[in-house]
């Protein structure tokens, strides 16, 4: 008896669906530490120097949330998103059909919950990109806010088929394979 992961690959489009999911993370924990980098710089240029860096806050309210749907997919790929998975587990063993199912109804929710917010953060998108929508204060500082609303577009979009790849591989799990959350990577 072989234990399904869902981080293993079941064809071209997991794979390149996998492969986008591990850039955008790999993209957001750059972003951190450029975050970093900077907040810190602020810190030691308004104590040694008295002169903190425009924007700083700004910078980071919007990387917040930049860098959470950047990570999303690839947390949702790997497992990583809060559950209670003991009750999942003791179903997925004693009734491995049942756990089957109850895992594809888990990801098609979680499918359905991306699709509304995707369906809610298009006109959002399109928005504050035609109407030049910005963050900070003008003469000082300002951000476009497009570009987080694009990322957030493109992070929903991405854990939508990530949730819809592990629906479709609850729903192909042979009778046998267990539905064990344990077996995530």
């Amino acid at each position: 008896m072989e234990n399904v992961s869902p981080t293993r690959s079941n064809g071209k489009f997991d794979r390149i669906l996998e492969i986008v999911l591990s850039n955008l993370n790999s993209i957001g924990s750059v972003w951190i530490f450029v975050l970093t980098i900077l907040i810190n710089a602020d810190a030691f240029g308004r104590k040694l120097f008295h002169s903190p860096i425009d924007g700083v806050n700004e910078i980071v309210e919007l990387s917040i949330v930049g860098i959470v749907f950047l990570q999303l997919g690839d947390a949702t790929r790997k497992g990583r998103l809060p559950r209670s998975d003991g009750l999942f587990n003791f179903i997925g063993r004693r009734w491995p059909n049942f756990g089957r199912f109850h895992g594809a109804l888990f990801d098609l929710l979680g499918a359905v919950f991306m699709g509304l917010i995707l369906y809610g953060s298009i006109p959002l998108f399109i928005e504050s990109y035609q109407s030049d929508f910005y963050i900070g204060v003008e003469g000082l500082f300002t951000a476009p806010v497009w570009p987080i609303k694009l990322i957030i577009v493109i992070g929903c979009a991405v854990t939508l088929l990530q949730f819809l790849v592990f629906v479709r591989r609850n729903l192909t799990r042979t009778k046998i394979e267990p539905t064990d959350a344990s077996a995530i990577d």
